[in-house]
């Protein structure tokens, strides 16, 4: 019998869009993961970014037990999570043009690397940019998104375009308008955000086909270990070691 709790019902909705971006993104996934890859093996850097809530996916790869070691954050202050006060700061700083060109030019980003770049909506200047400059720049770009914002939405950039328009490899979440799965008579709004679940699922997938690609090359996947198991301390000292030059969250 099907759990109808607003609890069951977000489960549904969460393991639903899953097995959509699992059957529906997996050449994406594939190409993403091979980029990383690519970029891992010709002795390029990893680079994640997001804004706010879609900076919890991009940070779910850095510095991770099982995940890359060489995938560091590509931070803007007052724009990653929502630490910063008021909270509401970080959603204006997303709409500011020019900022992400201010931020990798001071960054340690460079030709030849891999960014991916997670923003929900895709329409804000912040992800837009970021993505418009990084590739200029002869940076690799992955973007995560939500393919439907961009026929449902207005673009907050001046080129009228979103995220998904300036990325080499496309990641769509799947995730509805307004990033809320349940609806209730009683209720009077829209809730239930499955942004997260969905994107950091589509992340995690993106590293693992990573690893598995450098390992089918013959390349030890650069990989970290949890620091709360036997020897993991001294495993993930020697991955920092080996890889000292291309790690930067250790600085």
């Amino acid at each position: 019998m099907s759990d109808r709790t607003p609890a069951g019902q977000f489960f549904d909705a969460a393991i639903g869009l899953l097995q959509r971006v699992r059957d529906e993104e997996a050449d994406a996934i594939t190409a993403a993961g091979t980029l990383l890859a690519d970029t891992v093996a010709d002795g390029g850097r990893l680079f994640a970014f997001g804004a706010g809530h879609s900076s919890l996916a991009a940070q779910d790869v850095v510095y991770r037990a099982g995940g890359l070691a060489l995938m560091n954050l590509l931070a803007v202050p007052g724009a990653v999570g929502v630490d910063v006060m008021p909270a509401t700061l970080g959603s204006a700083l997303e709409r500011v043009d020019g900022l992400a060109a201010a931020v990798l030019d001071s960054s340690p980003i460079r030709s030849g690397d891999a960014l991916v770049i997670v923003s929900l909506s895709g329409r804000n200047a912040l992800p837009v940019e970021m993505a418009l400059n990084a590739r200029a720049l002869g940076i690799r770009v992955i973007g995560v998104t939500s393919v439907a914002y961009a026929t449902q939405t207005t673009s907050r950039h001046v080129s009228g375009t979103y995220l998904k328009d300036h990325c080499d490899i496309v990641l769509d979440s799947k995730i509805a308008v307004g990033d809320a799965e349940l609806t209730l008579d009683t209720v009077p709004a829209p809730f239930a955000p499955a942004s997260t679940v969905v994107t950091s699922a589509l992340m995690q997938a993106v590293v693992a086909t990573a690893a598995g690609a450098l390992a089918d090359r013959g390349i030890e996947p650069p990989l970290l270990r949890s620091g709360n198991v036997d020897g993991g301390h001294d495993w993930n000292a020697r991955v920092f070691d080996q890889y000292a030059d291309r790690i930067f969250y250790r600085r």
